[in-house]
């Protein structure tokens, strides 16, 4: 397992305002385990967290710290479903899968929060979300999502909002013209809680190990993970890399890309100005392709994201490269500083649904979140503690869908896709 950057937390606001100090050790020797976890993010800690909850003896690796890659850096963002329209898999898994998903992305979400509560996990966690529409179709489309949730007894509230709604209770800017607010969605620190999750799957018998990149599997009845200082034999193997898995798997690199995203925080700002601009507290979305996120922290700094970078090459100034679009939408902090920056790798895939199941009898997976990771990499956990434990109805779900490799090979997927994102994103202005 590879990665990239350094071997410390990379400086953001997550890092600076850590709540525990964790540390784990280096694997050293030769150890047995019933699963072993190739990666200590969302996907890795969550899974640990399910497998333990059930039993099992779990073994995590991670190669730097628990946390340290997408789901220690992300938005922050619990988002209900799974971030994309899945008519297209329809021949695939026919309505009765699609429906199947959509109660999945409900439920991630609810995992989640669950979690939180159960075990008093302190990441900030704060309910209430709202997409924006910046233009008629994408009302259309908030119309649509409505009346589906409406249909499917969504158990939390959901409103339409028009766009004087919107600018008085969400967010206080003319660049939006209505919206859709969701209370079974909101955002947390994602340091904290993958942080926090180890700590329970840690108390619940798990071994986690840190500083432990894994150089070599090799595969059969009994798996063999290895790393420069010791090994594991394991009976079941999850890979939960995601956009840092590298070469470990050529199977899976080639179905994933990772892709940069971004993400700003301003100073503290006084009451009345972060009143002015997130009256609710919610974390919001809008709906374009090259979409803008942004919410408040617990001390109501404004986390702006967005500029997700296909092309493999990352900006050399974040803040110069997201101050404009923030200053777009809140004219209003054109003197506020900035007091982080900070970007990391997320997983995407060719078809943009999560890639979730099984490479051989004793060997899965898990990635591909695509940007709604946070609360995806729950389901996924859930989905590979169900088939491990013998339930493997919901992940066949998941795993009918075929992936295919990127086009273009290593050097030349990223400009491809960059390529590709570029021209969807001029067809938008028309």
């Amino acid at each position: 397992m590879t990665a990239i950057h350094t071997n410390k937390y990379p400086e953001s606001y997550y890092a600076a305002t850590l709540n525990q100090d964790t540390s784990y050790p280096k694997l050293t020797e030769a150890i047995e385990t019933d699963i072993c976890i190739v990666g200590g993010g969302f996907s890795g800690i969550a899974s640990a967290v399910e497998l333990a909850e059930r039993g099992y003896q779990v073994t995590v690796l991670e190669a730097f710290k628990i946390g340290w890659g997408a789901s220690g850096r992300n938005g922050g963002q619990v988002i209900r479903g799974i971030g994309h329209d899945l008519e297209g898999f329809r021949k695939t898994i026919g309505q009765e899968g699609i429906d199947a998903i959509n109660g999945m992305g409900v439920e991630a979400t609810s995992i989640v929060v669950d979690r939180v509560n159960k075990y008093k996990i302190n990441c900030d966690l704060t309910m209430g979300y709202c997409d924006l529409a910046t233009k008629g179709k994408h009302i259309k489309a908030l119309e649509q999502d409505y009346l589906a949730l409406s249909r499917s007894n969504y158990p939390h509230a959901v409103r339409l909002l028009d766009k004087n709604a919107v600018q008085s209770q969400v967010v206080g800017s003319t660049n939006f013209i209505g919206g859709m607010e969701d209370m079974g969605s909101g955002h947390l620190h994602p340091l904290n809680l993958c942080l926090g999750e180890a700590a329970v799957a840690s108390k619940l018998g798990a071994q986690i190990f840190e500083y432990s990149p894994v150089t070599k599997i090799t595969k059969g009845e009994q798996v063999v993970i290895e790393t420069e200082h010791g090994k594991v034999t394991a009976k079941q193997v999850i890979l939960a890399g995601n956009a840092y898995l590298g070469d470990l798997e050529p199977k899976l690199s080639g179905k994933i890309l990772p892709a940069g995203s971004y993400i700003i925080a301003t100073e503290p700002l006084p009451e009345e100005l972060w009143r002015q601009l997130l009256p609710g507290n919610h974390a919001v979305c809008d709906l374009k392709i090259a979409l803008d996120y942004f919410r408040l922290s617990a001390d109501k700094r404004l986390l702006f994201g967005g500029m997700c970078n296909y092309s493999g090459r990352e900006p050399k100034d974040i803040k110069a490269a997201l101050w404009p679009k923030m200053l777009k939408v809140f004219p209003q902090l054109a003197q506020v500083k900035i007091d982080y920056q900070w970007g990391g790798m997320i997983g995407i895939g060719a078809n943009r649904l999560p890639q979730i199941g099984r490479l051989s009898p004793n060997i899965y997976y898990a990635q591909a979140y695509s940007g709604h990771g946070v609360n995806v990499t729950h389901m996924a956990a859930r989905l590979l503690a169900e088939a491990i434990s013998g339930q493997s109805e919901r992940i066949e779900v998941f795993n009918a869908v075929k992936h295919m490799n990127f086009p273009g090979g290593k050097n030349f997927r990223a400009p491809l896709l960059a390529l590709g994102m570029a021209y969807h994103q001029m067809l938008e202005l028309f």
